[in-house]
């Protein structure tokens, strides 16, 4: 059975035995691999059930598919972009980091709408100004008001 390395993930260890189309054209040979948000997919979660430590890479990877940039990840954690760019390059990941992502990971890809959306919104955060936020009691609770424009 032939296989190939899979580069796309920066990970050194992913190689595919199908999924994917060889095609010869003037510059050489190019391999087009499809459905590729489902083998991320595939990928990542295979890294979240595996009972081996994320290596740098493995983190990075998990990471990126979340969206979240290392600024933002480590303002979830309270750390340092720099510190996790530090475990993505040398490693090794302190199990809080990893435990944590992979429960972001398995959370945003399975479970809850909720989740899903606060890290969308997490993302969101970098290209934002913060200003005020104006709470309204209502019958219902308190209720953000929307912003003025």
């Amino acid at each position: 059975m032939k296989k190939i390395r899979y580069r796309g993930a920066g990970l050194p260890n992913i190689w595919l035995v199908n999924g994917y189309k060889e095609r010869k054209s003037p510059y050489g040979n190019t391999t087009a691999v499809e459905n590729v948000k489902g083998l991320h997919r595939a990928i990542g979660n295979e890294l979240v059930h595996s009972k081996q430590k994320l290596t740098g890479a493995e983190f990075r990877f998990l990471r990126k598919e979340l969206g979240l940039s290392q600024k933002k990840f480590g303002e979830l954690i309270g750390l340092a972009d720099q510190t996790v760019a530090l475990w993505e390059k040398k490693g090794p990941v302190p199990a809080y980091a990893d435990r944590f992502l992979r429960a972001l990971y398995v959370e945003y890809n399975e479970g809850t709408v909720q989740l899903r959306e606060l890290i969308d919104r997490i993302n969101e955060l970098d290209k934002q100004a913060k200003g005020e936020i104006v709470f309204k009691d209502t019958p219902n609770g308190w209720k953000p008001q929307p912003k003025a424009a």
